[in-house]
């Protein structure tokens, strides 16, 4: 660690950026990581609870897919609210309140008696679910360092394949279980509230939001904190570091303030940031960047949530017995892993940009193929293959979407970004039932390959991030 070069003369970001990866990133990362499993928990139980609820209630297929996109609904409306908030709250902030919000709403959702109910209580869980995962990504980028951001991006979506893992477990032996099973299953989904606690106390805020708002002390602190989680020793005297705020290339030009007082820098770092221009996500110099982002999350959520929310129901249609599918849902979800591996290695090594765009087309070919499959050697190898560049796109996207974007509207735009997505997750459900009515799944998974080969020209037409710091 003393390889590294004086803290003097730097920014807090241009520090935090030259870190190596250490324990307290470790922390950082694996709590996000654990809220990020807990949502994908949560969005995966539902496929089963459908699947066994259909049996149970009778439900119509256009009911049992009313129960899947009055979920996105919310996380569409989830998802815009929560960047909102994380640029004027905080990110540490909304994570937490996130966490409380859908977990009750899952734990309650065990007691419901009918579908009015259960729609009312999926809506406040999408609610919760939406809002979460573009500020934890947004969170983690910021803290992470320059040259593996990507990666370490990459590892927090590789949580989703363990929470959908989870729920794949949870599914095949509780909800499966008895006729009660889908009420444990959403029970155990009550988890997320009890980490809420965990998550408001034990993670720090983001260092670029402080400086944004003008916390200069706080976020020094922090910065200090994770220097000395790598080694470096805090300064003896006052830190030589310019007292002006990291988000404008005019600070590094300001005069060290050491001899100022606290409040004196705290003031002018106020100033600064409020004089800072306040770029809209739809400005000149990101409308483009906007529109491809927007593209690739309205394309990605259409089939991923299609193909993945439906692939239970789908199997007990084809004849397949509910604990049967079940049990190939569990093996095609564990092929998550290694798309996220392998996309965590790839986005450092080709870029951002060739990876997403990868992926996506590995997930047209998948979808293409699964549409096809008829033996269940067939259907296990085409929804492995599926899962693996599906995942592997999603970690990419995550990666990539909050780079796009300068501090002040960093929420914002990846919010913005996963609440349009969302918009398809709300029809890709109801789409469905008659797609597979009027065409087969020949069509369906044929319509889902379309979507990933327009997200895959979209993907390509966004700027290469890779090694650049944050603006």
């Amino acid at each position: 660690m003393s390889a590294l070069p004086s803290t003097d003369g730097l920014t807090r970001s241009e520090r935090l950026d030259r870190l190596p990866f250490t324990r307290k990133h470790g922390r950082l990362l694996g709590t996000s990581g654990i809220g990020w499993a807990l949502d994908a928990m949560d969005v995966g139980l539902i496929s089963f609870v459908i699947a066994a609820l259909a049996q149970q209630w009778q439900l119509t297929s256009i009911e049992a897919s009313w129960i899947a996109s009055i979920g996105f609904v919310g996380m569409a409306i989830g998802a815009t609210v929560g960047g909102l908030l994380a640029d004027r709250i905080g990110r540490r902030s909304v994570f937490a309140l996130t966490l409380l919000v859908y977990g009750i709403a899952t734990g309650a959702s065990a007691l419901v008696g009918s579908l009015a109910a259960l729609l009312v209580l999926r809506f406040v869980v999408g609610l919760g679910l939406g809002a979460e995962l573009p500020v934890a990504s947004t969170l983690i980028s910021e803290f992470a360092p320059k040259k593996i951001r990507g990666r370490v991006v990459v590892w927090l979506e590789a949580f989703w394949a363990l929470g959908w893992i989870l729920a794949a477990v949870i599914g095949t032996f509780v909800v499966s279980a008895s006729d009660d099973g889908w009420r444990w299953g959403l029970a155990i989904g009550m988890a997320p509230a009890l980490f809420s606690i965990v998550v408001r106390w034990g993670m720090p805020e983001s260092v670029r939001y402080l400086l944004a708002k003008g916390r200069v002390d706080e976020a020094e602190r922090t910065v200090r904190e994770f220097e000395a989680a790598a080694g470096i020793p805090e300064p003896a005297g006052p830190s030589r570091e310019t007292q002006m705020t990291d988000a404008s290339p005019s600070a590094r030009t300001e005069p060290a303030a050491s001899a100022a007082s606290p409040a004196a820098s705290a003031r002018a770092a106020t100033e600064l940031a409020a004089s800072e221009p306040k770029l809209s996500i739809w400005s000149p110099t990101l409308r483009r960047r906007t529109i491809a982002l927007w593209t690739v999350w309205f394309c990605i959520n259409f089939s991923y949530y299609g193909a993945f929310i439906w692939i239970p129901s789908l199997l007990v249609e084809q004849g397949f017995s509910l604990v049967r599918s079940f049990e190939f849902t569990l093996i095609i979800t564990v092929a998550q892993l290694p798309g996220y591996a392998a996309a965590a290695f790839l986005i450092e090594k080709w870029g951002r940009r060739p990876t997403l765009t990868v992926f996506l087309i590995g997930s047209a070919c998948a979808a293409a193929w699964y549409g096809t499959a008829s033996t269940e050697a067939m259907i296990i190898a085409a929804g492995c293959t599926l899962s693996f560049f599906n995942l592997g796109a999603w970690g990419a996207l995550y990666a990539i979407g909050p780079e796009l974007y300068p501090t002040n509207v960093r929420g914002t735009g990846t919010g913005a970004a996963a609440g349009f997505g969302r918009i398809a997750s709300i029809i890709a459900p109801l789409a469905v039932p008659f797609l597979i009515a009027g065409s087969g799944s020949i069509a369906l998974f044929g319509v889902f390959a379309l979507a990933f080969a327009i997200a895959a020209i979209a993907a390509w037409t966004l700027p290469e991030q890779r090694g650049k710091p944050l603006s």
